[in-house]
């Protein structure tokens, strides 16, 4: 069991709550910490040691993700809404854990997202580089929402299954490709994670394979995740096929 604490006003720590996965207390307490300009408060305790491990096991938790958002009838835009909410809380995080990962897109499924900021359209999101930092993954996560809700007003017919993103005038710069493919939560996090991870298998009955090509990718142990990497995964669900 993993245990979400906190500090009360003494020094004391408190028991908010207690989870049977690490991912999911690591996912309260994202949820707890989003968009609260402070110092971190909660933190989890537990056994040590990770919960994924393997691409293999970031790929098929993503896919429940998505699957389950689908089923709940979510939009593309509020998942990724609500994802930009929780993912202020790893404002000072250099880089993540596969755990957190996984925990920042179960914390994301299951937060009410917030409304879209008309503002978001005309901002200057561009990049001077390669995405580095959680400020520049920020960047992009908000460039392909500014461009859903612009497909909302002016939708775009697709061409050999890529849409042209509208940005209608007035639109600031983005840092991702005007090009769409994915439009679907399940679709965006499974091409999100195959395209930036791997870890599919035939099996799952999510992907197909190219005429003789594998029936599945190689599994291998994963790192450290940097915000090049998160950034790359966004890329990937919006343009891997």
């Amino acid at each position: 069991m993993w245990d979400v604490l906190r500090e009360d006003g003494s020094g004391n720590q408190v028991r908010v709550a207690r989870h049977q996965t690490r991912v999911s207390a690591l996912a309260q307490v994202l949820t707890f910490e989003s968009g609260v300009p402070q110092t971190r408060m909660y933190w989890v305790d537990g056994p040590p040691g990770p919960q994924l491990a393997t691409n293999r096991d970031l790929y098929l938790h993503l896919l429940r993700i998505g699957k389950d958002a689908r089923a709940a009838a979510w939009s593309l835009s509020a998942l990724l809404r609500s994802l930009w909410k929780v993912g202020s809380a790893l404002r000072d995080t250099a880089r993540l854990e596969p755990d957190q990962v996984a925990a920042l897109f179960s914390a994301a499924a299951g937060s009410p997202p917030p409304a879209f900021d008309p503002a978001w359209s005309g901002k200057d999101l561009s990049l001077s580089g390669d995405p580095a930092t959680q400020a520049d993954w920020e960047k992009v996560l908000l460039s392909q929402i500014a461009d859903l809700e612009d497909f909302v007003v002016h939708p775009a017919a697709p061409v050999h299954g890529v849409s042209p993103a509208p940005r209608p005038y007035g639109s600031g710069p983005r840092a991702v490709p005007a090009r769409w493919r994915n439009f679907d939560p399940a679709a965006y996090l499974e091409c999100a994670v195959a395209g930036a991870f791997g870890g599919w298998d035939v099996a799952d009955g999510s992907r197909v394979p190219r005429d003789g090509g594998p029936s599945a990718s190689p599994v291998r142990q994963l790192g450290l995740v940097s915000w090049f990497e998160l950034s790359r995964l966004l890329a990937c669900g919006q343009l891997f096929e």
